[in-house]
């Protein structure tokens, strides 16, 4: 077997095109993209170590920011304190 030979079931340790397959997968999970490309990605997360750290990553931190980053009202004086900072400057 040859040194760049892939082993079946193991995934790359390096990536070939990792700009382009990082924005596959972002646009994916920004749900830019569906059907064949998730069939795409699914097949790239069983090859590709990068990939696969990458996409768990940015789904993690997106699973994190949707249950902390809920709307809460501004309080009204903090908004006035605000407003009132920005026409100061102008």
């Amino acid at each position: 077997m040859e040194m760049n030979e892939e082993i079946p079931g193991e995934r790359k340790m390096q990536c070939g095109d990792e700009s382009k397959c990082f924005e596959l997968l972002e646009s994916i999970l920004d749900g830019e993209l569906e059907g064949s490309s998730k069939e795409v990605l699914t097949e790239k997360l069983a090859k590709c170590q990068p990939c696969f750290e990458h996409y768990h990553l940015q789904q993690a931190i997106r699973d994190v920011l949707k249950t902390k980053c809920t709307k809460q009202a501004v309080p009204t004086e903090l908004a006035d304190l605000i407003r009132q900072q920005i026409q100061d400057i102008k």
